[in-house]
């Protein structure tokens, strides 16, 4: 009787676990409810059946009418330009940020603690602190209302992703490094042949960070971009809002649900190694 009472305690004891997970899981979960099917409501019963979640008369005009898009460019150039952007910009803060990583964690050189520190700091500064200094050089550059402040900057490490793929890697025996010079291994040779393949989870992990960072961004592209055409994603969406008139509500609700599909696809996909690259687990066995 007494075993029977302490199993049925924790088949309570996981109900209520369970039923407390799922109800914080739906008030997470509601906002992002809330914008898809309010995407399939008519614009003009979006806010005054906002209690009700299901729309009551389901349309499709919304996608349709959001996918024309504005300045004779349909939503699929936004697309494009948000993918241009954030593909070139994920693949240089991922490359750099493993080589400038490996500098820190495996080569001794003079300074690196202080380079190390200096690095550190920039975590601390909101781009904000920088916004205006970095605008006045880009526009020295002629850079201004190009697609390059937005990428070439993510092509010199990131301290963030540094920082992660530095503890991955302070992880791994330094034996392996040394096991690799013996049989010839370059510097170079240590970083490629033994590094990377083994810190695959942090790169993964620092990649899906960087494309959903660089995906949703909007103050960039707000500085830098001026011209429709060259717009990304999330300054397509705003101009579906306009104080001075009526907005499109419904259109912009659904270019928004279908602006989350990359991120949710990738997330959904690596997923697995998002977890263990955010443990820096190192080497396993």
């Amino acid at each position: 009787m007494a075993q029977l009472g302490v199993s049925g305690k924790r088949k309570i004891g996981r109900v209520i676990y369970h039923t407390f997970c799922l109800a914080l899981c739906y008030v997470m979960l509601y906002p992002m409810l809330w914008m898809v099917f309010s995407s399939f409501k008519e614009t003009g019963s979006i806010f005054t059946s906002a209690a009700k979640l299901l729309p009551e008369n389901w349309t499709f005009e919304n996608y349709g009418n959001g996918w024309k898009g504005f300045s004779g460019n349909h939503f699929g150039v936004f697309f494009k330009n948000s993918l241009f952007v954030t593909t070139l910009a994920t693949v240089g803060a991922v490359a750099s940020s493993a080589v400038i990583a490996f500098g820190f964690a495996r080569i001794r050189f003079f300074g690196s603690r202080v380079w190390f520190a200096c690095m550190m700091i920039t975590l601390m500064l909101p781009f904000q602190v920088i916004m205006v200094p970095q605008f006045l050089m880009f526009q020295k550059f002629g850079w201004n209302n190009t697609y390059l402040p937005l990428i070439v900057p993510y092509w010199f490490g990131q301290a963030f992703f540094i920082f992660l793929d530095m503890q991955f890697m302070q992880g791994i025996p330094t034996e392996l490094d040394e096991a690799a010079r013996i049989d010839g291994c370059s510097t170079f040779g240590v970083f490629y042949r033994i590094m990377l393949p083994l810190i695959s989870p942090a790169l993964i992990t620092t990649a899906i960070f960087s494309f959903i960072w660089r995906w949703e961004d909007f103050l960039a592209p707000l500085l830098y971009l001026s011209r429709p055409e060259t717009y990304t994603i999330s300054m397509a969406l705003k101009m579906f809002s306009d104080p001075s008139s009526q907005s499109d509500w419904g259109a912009m609700f659904a270019m928004a649900a279908l602006s989350l599909l990359p991120a949710f696809i990738l997330f959904a996909m690596f997923q697995k190694y998002l977890v263990e690259g955010v443990a820096t687990s190192g080497l396993k066995g």
